[in-house]
């Protein structure tokens, strides 16, 4: 005959009965837990015995006890006219991994944009399922990164820090990311841990006859003393004055903001050679950028 719905998997099915070796004793174990005796028929030596309490005996779980205690050549058994439901809640660990289909989570109730911040994802830890939020997982992107620039033509003379000049790009169409850097003196501080790509392009004047020209970038780790961590170099020994580009570049580890700095020095200028600045274009400077969490 025709169906509506799901076929049922069995066509015929039978009511579970159990036979008991007894012996001079009122307490039995049934195969299957019931919630009450009513829901068993008991026939002993054939003859079915009423239940309730005060009767011929009550169950409960899978405990059978009689009101009165059976002979070893008397003949037992049961059938069981239902079975027992003790909680719409399956009991801790009774749910296994080979009792789940593959197909649990399907595209039912797909996501059409990227997940919020507190949305979970499953996760195997060693074996142990756990949750974890997105925003644990999720890519950031380039979170900070900015340009600063020298505003204007800048002589050393000799050696020295640069402290002066400084400005944040501020050019058509510049934007930076971020907080930003904050800048004191020449000394350039971070917003925000992480690991930073500090990339520097210094235009010179170099005086005639100075061979050796360097902006160095230094780096604090405790605010007070101060590394070389790179350094362009140039240098005329002709008899005419030149302009060259230096560059370089240093990846930093910020770990504290309040100790990780950085700033830009000269070596060997000659009276005349300068550090070449414009406040409207950019000619001398550097760009940073955070490449990700330290």
């Amino acid at each position: 005959m025709a169906y509506i719905g799901n076929q049922p998997a069995e066509s015929f099915t039978s009511f579970a009965t159990q036979e008991f070796s007894t012996s001079a004793t009122t307490s039995y174990t049934l195969d299957h837990a019931v919630t009450n005796e009513n829901e068993i028929a008991l026939f002993v030596n054939n003859v079915r015995q009423q239940p309730g309490s005060g009767k011929a005996y009550t169950a409960t779980g899978t405990a059978l006890t009689l009101s009165a205690a059976t002979a070893s050549t008397d003949t037992m058994y049961c059938v069981f006219l239902g079975r027992a439901l003790q909680t719409v809640t399956p009991a801790t660990n009774s749910i296994t991994a080979a009792m789940v289909g593959n197909d649990l989570i399907s595209g039912k109730d797909a996501l059409a944009s990227e997940p919020a911040d507190t949305d979970e994802f499953l996760v195997s830890d060693a074996g142990t399922l756990k949750r974890i939020d997105y925003s644990l997982i999720k890519a950031t992107g380039i979170t900070e990164a900015d340009q600063w620039r020298v505003t204007a033509n800048t002589n050393q003379n000799t050696a020295g820090d640069v402290t002066s000049n400084w400005e944040r790009n501020d050019g058509t169409g510049f934007t930076y990311v971020g907080t930003g850097l904050t800048e004191s003196s020449g000394i350039f501080s971070f917003a925000s841990t992480g690991k930073y790509l500090i990339n520097f392009q210094m235009a010179l004047d170099v005086d005639n006859g100075d061979t050796n020209a360097e902006v160095l970038l230094k780096v604090t780790t405790n605010n007070s003393s101060y590394s070389t961590v790179a350094y362009g170099l140039t240098g005329n020994g002709g008899s005419a004055d030149i302009r060259s580009t230096i560059a370089n570049s240093s990846i930093l580890d910020v770990t504290d903001t309040s100790n990780v700095k950085f700033k830009f020095s000269t070596d060997g200028f000659s009276t005349a050679t300068r550090i070449v600045g414009d406040s409207s274009t950019q000619i001398s400077g550097f760009w940073v950028i955070r490449l990700g969490d330290t």
